[in-house]
């Protein structure tokens, strides 16, 4: 029964405290809040229009003092030059001249003479003003000389240096060979004879200036020029020649 009574008791205290509550804080307990006010946006800002372009202000013209322009100094043309002085003349030296050789072999001309028994004389002096330009090859009075080469026979002469001579052309007339001091001529030689090499021309003599106690042949080789004058030949020496 206690046990009654106390749950009645607490029943009714209960009560008592529900109902003060709900008379007290019915307005703290269920208020409602206050509707929060509208957000206003703040309006967007108004473009300002762009401010005018401005010019560049140009830049100052300066203007330097006035000078007078003189006019360009006129430049005299400068002389023509004079030619140099030409130096004084002088004697041109001459070309050697190219001497052509005869290509036939030579055949000595004195008979029982061997190139070995030959001397050259070619430049010996002959006179205070000339040279031999010959070989002389000596050999006994009467000894027969032969022609050195094939060729023509232009000339019998009998001078006063040369004595008895004879002047031959080679076939081609380049060359001309020259036997002087003679004593005399072969029979069968005159001027216009076709002579082959080997063949009889004379005998070694000592006429013309020879010495007669050294009788000898004068030989004598001229390159022709075109005018096929022997005493404007240009003399060539034999001994080279008769010695291959």
């Amino acid at each position: 029964m206690k046990w009654i009574m106390t749950f009645l008791v607490g029943a009714l205290c209960g009560a008592g405290a529900l109902a003060y509550f709900l008379d007290v804080t019915p307005s703290v307990l269920f208020r409602v809040p206050a509707a929060a006010p509208p957000l206003v946006m703040p309006p967007p800002p108004i473009a300002m229009p762009a401010p005018p372009a401005v010019a560049p202000t140009p830049a100052p013209v300066i203007v330097s003092p006035s000078v007078d322009i003189l006019p360009a100094a006129v430049v005299a043309p400068a002389p023509p030059l004079l030619p140099e002085a030409a130096p004084p003349a002088q004697h041109a030296q001459q070309p050697e001249r190219v001497v052509i050789k005869p290509t036939e072999n030579l055949m000595i001309p004195v008979a029982g003479i061997k190139a070995s028994q030959l001397m050259n004389t070619f430049d010996q002096a002959r006179g205070s003003e000339r040279r031999h330009e010959a070989i002389d090859i000596l050999a006994p009075k009467g000894t027969k000389v032969f022609a050195v080469a094939d060729g023509k026979v232009v000339k019998l002469f009998n001078s006063k240096a040369g004595g008895l001579t004879l002047y031959q052309f080679d076939v081609t007339e380049k060359f001309a060979y020259y036997y002087a001091h003679l004593d005399s001529y072969a029979a069968s030689v005159t001027e216009g004879t076709h002579l082959y090499r080997g063949d009889l021309v004379g005998y070694v003599g000592s006429t013309g200036n020879a010495n007669p106690a050294a009788p000898h042949l004068h030989f004598a080789i001229f390159e022709l020029t075109s005018e096929k004058k022997w005493w404007k030949g240009t003399p060539i020496n034999p001994y080279p020649l008769l010695r291959q």
